[in-house]
């Protein structure tokens, strides 16, 4: 991102270290901070998506522990009462500016579900037409460990890619990505501009050092590079640094910036959704013709390309396509049943009618295909 006033779609991802005082409760001071940036940013003109973390940070010793539990329903609990304690100091702060926050709890099966997807980019759409402040955190009081994003810098990068945001902040409690861990190695660089999520940066991401997060090194890297897929340029920062929203909108921050490469094809809404957040119900195993079909030339999957169905799926899932030797050619939204499939794979076209009634020929179609590398790689 280029210093400039265009005007900019920001999703914010605020990290539970970065909101909580040292006994665990709510910061007000550091709450406080944040929304004004975030105001500073409003008053710019540019549209902000909060993505916040800190729930059952809040709530636990309100619920009667003296440390954060452990246990599932106790963290469920404390959830319960930190999210509430966390939007009523949103909302009010945000209203002595001017400003309206809205509050949306999400977990990972809606993300999954393509219309609850859409109703759920539609909803932010509004709020963000409307000049409100859409708040987003996972639904941690009822959400089962099969359902979690497991951290909100995930989420982030989920929201980033559904709401189409030009950037992506993620704040903690550490500068940047270093080349190595700079608590144990004083000599650590800070890598202020990274283009290529390489396997030295990733082998380089530790895990979560906050006795209070989740989400680590590891789990932002993940997040940038679903970020970059959708061509969103991402910054990563410590929270505690002053205007560190201000003027990592700017460029002027110290930290790390992704940034895509520019010759990339950005993932789409619906691409992205297919990569990142729709849960693969099986897998296509497809041969060399099929693969340099769909990969090579642009073109459909057809059945007769199918060599092998794996899991059980209906018409509109995504799968995991697959070529014989076992690598992962790709993602996309299938056409037939497993069942269905199983039936006329291998067949010609004009003889499938015979065995199905056909909706479309193609067993994937090529704007419902996401290409490996695209989900893998961020250049």
């Amino acid at each position: 991102m280029e210093k400039g006033n265009e005007k900019k779609r920001i999703v914010v991802k605020i990290g539970s270290s970065s909101l909580t005082s040292r006994n665990g409760e709510i910061s007000y001071r550091k709450l406080i901070r944040l929304v004004d940036e975030i105001v500073h940013l409003k008053e710019d003109d540019h549209e902000v998506v909060l993505v916040s973390s800190g729930a059952v940070a809040a709530g636990y010793r309100k619920l009667g522990f003296i440390e954060r539990p452990e246990n599932l329903a106790e963290k469920q609990a404390a959830a319960s009462i930190g999210q509430c304690l966390l939007m009523e100091s949103y909302s009010e702060r945000f209203l002595s500016h001017g400003y309206v926050a809205s509050q949306i709890l999400i977990t990972r099966g809606d993300f999954s579900d393509q219309t609850r997807y859409m109703n759920a980019r539609n909803t932010i759409q509004v709020l963000l037409e409307r000049g409100v402040v859409p708040i987003v955190n996972e639904n941690d009081t009822i959400t089962i460990k099969q359902l979690k994003f497991g951290d909100n810098d995930t989420l982030s990068a989920k929201v980033a890619g559904l709401v189409e945001a030009d950037q992506l902040i993620i704040l903690s409690d550490i500068d940047g990505l270093y080349d190595d861990n700079p608590r144990t190695n004083p000599n650590a660089k800070l890598l202020e501009v990274v283009h290529d999520i390489t396997p030295e940066i990733e082998a380089a991401a530790g895990d979560s050092d906050s006795a209070v997060g989740t989400g680590g090194m590891k789990s932002k890297i993940e997040a940038v590079k679903m970020a970059l897929a959708a061509g969103i340029h991402t910054f990563l920062g410590d929270a505690n640094k002053p205007n560190i929203l201000i003027n990592a909108v700017n460029s002027e921050a110290k930290g790390t910036y992704f940034k895509p490469n520019e010759e990339q094809d950005d993932l789409s809404v619906q691409e992205h959704w297919i990569a990142f957040s729709s849960g693969p119900k099986g897998e296509v195993i497809i041969d060399e013709g099929a693969r340099e079909a769909i990969t090579e030339e642009q073109n459909h999957l057809l059945p007769q390309g199918v060599r092998e169905v794996k899991g059980t799926f209906d018409c509109g899932d995504v799968v995991i396509i697959r070529h014989l030797n076992g690598d992962e050619i790709g993602r996309g939204v299938i056409n037939y049943s497993a069942d269905q499939l199983r039936e006329i794979k291998r067949l010609k076209l004009k003889d499938i009618p015979d065995h199905i009634k056909v909706i479309k020929s193609e067993a994937i179609s090529q704007k419902n295909f996401v290409c490996h590398t695209n989900i893998t790689t961020s250049h």
